[in-house]
């Protein structure tokens, strides 16, 4: 699930454990790719033995075909996505094994950041969408059957994360006739580490811009890149402006009559795209120019407000991240 697992406190346990956890990472599949071969005799190749989906009249310059493909690998873990993975508890005992049995079940995870280096116990949901709350349900699952937990996180800085999951349950030896010998509670807990990077590379700049009344108006630019190794499609870059400012869109969104139809940008890997706003003072607020000027300094600095953005993946993951609060000097 991860690129690296850390040492445990189960591996030190000389018994082995009649429980085993599997973690794997939720993701979206992705459409495979396929390469025609040209139609031509001198081969003697049939063109659609290099399809992933073999049809009739193949086209012959086009790569992704209908047929979608698991995820091979962990892949990328993206600052502003929700990291997603199922927690699968199994019970290794064989249904003909009378001599044991494994009841009270129960899965934690914590998830340890570059922020909170201790960890933080998370929500987990059934496969059904149930809520287990704390994580305090226990359940009793049977010989060669498994407890899932689904796991969410939404990822909000860069650096090293650790998934450590907690699995508890009890065993208990059984006697002849089915009658319990004795019961003993155990628990093991492994570590999954992976990196969190950052998808969009974030850059600002503000200025003045000089407005009537003498009320306060600045320009913000903003250069966004994909760092990413996919393609990502903006759904809306927009300015959470700070009173008494408010803000305009001056990007593809300007004219646009619908808010809900636009011909959002696409940014493939490396791809850069700038983004300005206008922000203006509002008149009505009581708090213009001349009035602050008798109480700020000419360089004091205007808190704007908080550039907020939202994209999806090539195929409809969501992210969305929100920067600090940009300022400008008066």
């Amino acid at each position: 699930m991860a690129h690296q697992r850390l040492p445990s406190t189960g591996d030190a346990l000389k018994t082995p454990h009649t429980v085993s956890l599997k973690v794997l990472r939720l993701s979206r599949p992705s459409l495979a790719m396929q390469y025609p071969l040209p139609n031509s005799s001198t081969l003697g190749i049939p063109p659609t033995a290099s399809l992933a989906y073999p049809s009739p009249n193949p086209p012959e310059n086009f790569l992704l075909s209908p047929v979608l493909n698991l995820p091979e690998a962990f892949g990328s873990a993206y600052v502003g996505e929700t990291f997603s993975c199922t927690l699968c508890a199994n019970n290794e005992l064989l249904p003909s094994d009378k001599t044991r049995t494994v009841s009270g079940v129960r899965i934690q995870g914590d998830m340890q950041t570059p922020s909170t280096p201790s960890g933080s116990p998370l929500e987990l949901s059934g496969p059904e969408g149930v809520e287990s709350g704390r994580n305090e349900g226990r359940e009793d699952i049977g010989p060669g059957e498994s407890l899932q937990r689904i796991l969410r996180f939404e990822l909000k800085e860069e650096g090293n994360h650790v998934l450590a999951v907690t699995v508890t349950y009890t065993e208990t030896v059984l006697h002849g006739e089915g009658r319990a010998a004795s019961g003993r509670v155990k628990t093991f807990r492994k570590l999954y580490q992976f990196v969190a990077q950052q998808l969009l590379s974030v850059r600002t700049k503000t200025g003045d811009v000089e407005g009537k009344d003498r009320l306060g108006r600045h320009l913000l630019e903003a250069q966004l890149e994909n760092m990413g190794e996919s393609p990502v499609s903006l759904e809306t870059v927009h300015v959470n402006a700070k009173p008494p400012f408010q803000s305009t869109s001056l990007n593809w969104d300007i004219h646009s009559p619908d808010p809900k139809i636009l011909n959002a940008p696409i940014l493939n890997p490396r791809d850069v795209i700038q983004v300005a706003f206008l922000l203006e003072e509002e008149r009505d607020t009581g708090e213009t120019a001349n009035e602050l000027a008798n109480v700020l300094p000419s360089d004091a600095k205007r808190t704007l407000g908080q550039l907020a953005i939202q994209w999806r993946t090539s195929l409809g993951d969501r992210g969305s991240l929100s920067t600090g609060w940009l300022t400008s000097r008066r």
